[in-house]
């Protein structure tokens, strides 16, 4: 028998273990996850068997350190910018729009945030939910917390944030996907996010970020309101500047600290014009031929507390713009 054949073989049959049963690259007698089986039982007085069962079934994901060390993030802009600017995600966002246009409008009415950007948020996140993650969250948050030391004290805390509400919200933690970060549902939410920010917007008594499109309408929206969105405030708008723009006056921090009035004093303008008084950062993006420069307002730092990555909140931001044109183009029938 070749070997390739017989692996086969062996995987299928550790597939097909029963719940419980030690599978090969489990946690089960993992340091760390022992000493954080006894974190849980004294601390939120979780059942001691019940967690031994759960990671010997959990699996350590090589995939998943693979995929943490390369973000799209690190890409430069004029790279980054295409894989969210797209035709589809226009066009699915605006489709997203028309379907649910009565419980964005709740939403907005509710937490005063701009449907345009709830709706981009989970354009970018999971393609309008076509693609929530396929990876198991109790894999996924257990293979970070004990086996990626640069974040492993985040990661666990997220897991033990992510049994939680599997208790709170009675989700099956063997049965839960989500990205290789553990973020789940539609706005793909971490653990400590959905327990904090989620919330039960079709008054059902439960919080389900996957299947419910009003609690995850809703729950976006209150994230960005908890976090500070400014109700019918701008968000960013672009430079229009003919002359070099010196480093030193680019932000080093994502939260506005000058004003428009500060960077028009050392000739920095933008279009559209924002009011002198109106709180902003400098940010500069790296295009192909050079570089751009926006003036960006509380509400885009406020997308950065979604993603840190100023070049997410610029893509959320573009999206949601490109997004409300057509679907108002659409309306009008244009």
């Amino acid at each position: 028998m070749r070997p390739g054949k017989l692996l086969f073989i062996i995987a299928g049959l550790l597939a097909g273990l029963a719940p419980g049963v030690p599978i090969a690259g489990s946690f089960e007698q993992h340091p760390e996850t022992l000493s954080f089986i006894n974190e849980m039982v004294e601390r939120h007085q979780f059942d001691r068997k019940e967690l031994q069962a759960i990671f010997a079934e959990t699996e350590k994901r090589d995939d998943i350190l693979e995929a943490i060390a390369r973000p799209a993030e690190s890409k430069p802009w004029y790279q980054y910018r295409p894989i969210f600017l797209t035709s589809s995600r226009i066009e699915g966002g605006v489709d997203f729009w028309n379907r649910h246009a009565d419980i964005l409008q709740r939403a907005e009415q509710t937490y005063g945030v701009d449907a345009a950007i709830i709706v981009a948020i989970i354009g970018v996140e999971t393609r309008y939910g076509a693609n929530t993650g396929s990876y198991r969250v109790i894999d996924a948050l257990s293979t970070l917390a004990f086996e990626y030391p640069p974040r492993s004290k985040f990661f666990r805390s997220e897991l033990e944030q992510f049994l939680i509400l599997s208790r709170e919200e009675d989700v099956d933690l063997r049965e839960a996907k989500g990205s290789y970060a553990g973020a789940m549902g539609y706005g793909q939410f971490i653990p400590s996010s959905y327990r904090n920010y989620a919330v039960d917007f079709d008054n059902d008594g439960k919080r389900d970020l996957w299947t419910s499109m009003e609690d995850i309408i809703g729950s976006v929206a209150n994230y960005f309101r908890r976090h500070g969105w400014e109700r019918g405030q701008p968000v960013a708008s672009k430079v229009k500047s003919r002359q070099p723009i010196p480093e030193s006056l680019v932000s080093k921090q994502r939260k506005p600290e000058k004003t428009v009035g500060d960077y028009a004093r050392a000739g920095i303008v933008s279009n559209p014009q924002l009011p002198d008084s109106q709180p902003v950062s400098l940010l500069e993006l790296e295009q192909e031929q050079g570089r751009e420069y926006w003036l960006t307002t509380n509400n885009f730092y406020v997308i950065t507390r979604y993603n840190r990555s100023p070049l997410y909140s610029m893509a959320v931001y573009q999206l949601s713009e490109a997004i409300r044109d057509a679907y108002h183009n659409s309306e009008s029938g244009f």
